[in-house]
């Protein structure tokens, strides 16, 4: 989650009651309704300090500061979950034949069907 809000810290999440925030604050306020709710809150804490450091050893530190790439992920994972976006339950770009059956006025040629209950 924390990765996610990182690299869509200007998204507009919506949360309980309509309260409405960037994605960026999201992880802070898991931890503060943890600590009201619960009492503690101090796993939220360590999550964020964690993917904080993550963060920051992956994404800022090569790419602002010059430095070489830290963390790597291991090519196991790459097999099991491809890198690749788009094609999966409409998710992506849309299929390049999305649009075949349309006509040339873009309405679709439904045939004449047949009626229901009808012999």
């Amino acid at each position: 989650m924390y990765m996610w809000c990182q690299l869509n810290t200007d998204f507009i999440v919506s949360f309980w009651f309509g309260m409405r925030f960037k994605a960026m604050h999201l992880p802070w306020v898991f931890a503060g309704l943890d600590f009201i709710l619960q009492g503690g809150g101090v796993n939220k804490l360590i999550g964020i300090l964690v993917g904080h450091l993550y963060y920051f050893l992956k994404y800022r530190y090569p790419e602002e500061y010059g430095g070489r790439e830290l963390l790597h992920t291991p090519e196991i994972l790459y097999k099991y979950f491809p890198s690749r976006r788009g094609g999966v339950s409409g998710f992506g770009a849309p299929q390049p034949t999305a649009h075949k059956c349309l006509g040339d006025d873009n309405r679709h040629n439904w045939g004449a069907g047949q009626q229901f209950g009808g012999h």
